[in-house]
């Protein structure tokens, strides 16, 4: 078990003695046990107690519980409670509705609201195109689900995916300053997916569809292009598409390659993989295979889905068959958009010399990158607490805040390639190493950069 400052966190409320001792006492506690202290903070004092919460960090819960024992087992020390911080995060939501206007007087209240609105309402129903203008759609997306397939815990409903859109929500107005909301529905039928965004569109300037397990999503997204007059972008496939394509161009300028002239192996054949195989093809790729489950898809393999038959077609020109380590001999780059530890840290050794590994399986990677470094010369996964880490929260802020400024109806690849290559340039030729290939979520040039490539501007 080991900790990071960034993963499982808790805090302890303990009650000891009057003796500051004893808190260090319980500082050392936890580092025998593997935690990480991140703060000590005395919240009471008297003559004869000491009220102390203790924030630390431990690998998993299963590893806070070590943690918690050690402390139990300090003498003097009384473990009062323990709290999850980001459970106490979470408590009641993370999002709420402000209004962008004073409503302090009756003037105020007569514009915003009777009779003023009147006015406005009447407007639109003559003149539709300036409701973008005049309402919140112009800056506002929907973030829907049907909970499918939320992060790596499957299909676990829509109450339960609804953290995880407050949190997407949250992230539009950080970084791309966009009101998007959580739509959660209670349906997995396509044809009630289809049909309840069709009907909410009218109040949304963009639509992100999440978390939408494969096949599923495929035909939700295509259904929606065609019958909308906004972009619907599926973060899953062209978020995740876009950022593993920036990350690849940097990758190869460290190792000196080309994108025509390495093979790449895609691991998962789901809406992720299959994206980022038409991304990376539209880019100028020559070689890809892809594996999924059952092995290598060839186009001479008669079992396939319809939907793993079509991307056999547009990959794996060489017809190779076998599992993913046939597949990994000689190949430049893995990327993997699949399964936990599917991929041995040794058969790295048998590509290509200089290889690029991108191990984006989340939370636990096809991989250990501490691992893969033996013997890859770039890597990179979806976690925090490694470099290089794939987050398509470089992507789609941008992505919507170019496309609701532009008052776009549809996304092409054509955008797609353009914010993976601005993304990419943010690093700069100075900046550009193996343990840095990709800009930091924070980095403020990044949204504004993505903004502008999807609007087609220069900067």
């Amino acid at each position: 078990m080991s900790a990071t400052p960034s993963s499982y966190s808790i805090t302890m409320r303990l009650h000891t003695a009057p003796d500051h001792g004893v808190v260090g006492a319980v500082a050392t506690a936890i580092a025998k046990a593997g935690g990480i202290v991140t703060a000590i903070d005395v919240a009471d004092s008297s003559h004869d107690r000491l009220v102390v919460d203790v924030t630390c960090s431990a690998a998993d819960a299963d590893h806070a519980e070590v943690v918690v024992a050690a402390v139990r087992e300090v003498d003097g020390v009384d473990v009062h409670k323990v709290s999850d911080r980001t459970f106490l995060l979470h408590i009641g939501g993370k999002i709420e509705v402000t209004s962008k206007v004073p409503l302090r007087t009756r003037d105020d209240l007569s514009m915003a609201y009777t009779p003023g609105v009147g006015r406005v309402s009447a407007a639109l129903a003559k003149n539709p195109e300036d409701v973008s203008r005049l309402t919140i759609k112009g800056n506002s997306v929907a973030v829907v689900t049907d909970g499918s397939a939320v992060l790596g815990l499957g299909n676990i409903g829509p109450g339960a995916a609804l953290p995880v859109m407050e949190g997407k929500a949250a992230l539009f107005k950080r970084f791309g300053d966009i009101d998007a909301w959580p739509i959660c529905l209670d349906t997995q039928d396509t044809d009630e997916i289809v049909r309840t965004v069709e009907l909410i569109a009218p109040g949304f300037g963009g639509i992100n569809l999440e978390d939408i397990a494969a096949p599923r999503c495929f035909e939700v997204e295509r259904r929606l292009r065609e019958s909308l007059d906004i972009p619907v972008f599926h973060d899953d496939q062209h978020g995740t598409a876009i950022v593993v394509h920036a990350a690849l161009t940097n990758a190869l300028r460290c190792v000196n390659k080309k994108l025509a002239d390495v093979r790449i192996v895609v691991a998962g054949a789901g809406a992720a993989g299959s994206a980022i195989v038409t991304v990376l093809l539209a880019g100028g790729a020559g070689d890809v295979v892809v594996v999924d489950k059952d092995g290598i898809l060839s186009a001479d393999d008669e079992t396939l889905s319809p939907a793993m038959a079509e991307l056999s077609t547009r990959t794996n020109a060489s017809r190779l068959r076998g599992g993913l380590h046939d597949a990994l001999r000689g190949s430049d780059v893995f990327i993997g958009v699949s399964a936990p530890g599917i991929l041995p840290a040794e058969w790295i050794a048998d590509m290509a010399e200089d290889a690029v590994v991108f191990a984006l399986a989340n939370p636990d990677p096809e991989v250990d990158p501490a691992e893969a470094e033996r013997y890859a010369a770039v890597v990179a996964s979806g976690r925090s607490d490694f470099p290089n880490q794939i987050n398509n929260v470089l992507a789609f802020p941008g992505v919507f805040r170019g496309l609701l400024d532009a008052r776009a109806k549809e996304i092409t690849v054509e955008m797609l390639l353009r914010a993976a290559d601005a993304i990419a340039h943010v690093v700069g030729d100075d900046e550009l190493n193996a343990n840095f290939i990709i800009p930091t979520v924070f980095h403020p040039d990044v949204p504004k950069a993505v903004a502008a490539a999807i609007r087609g501007a220069d900067s």
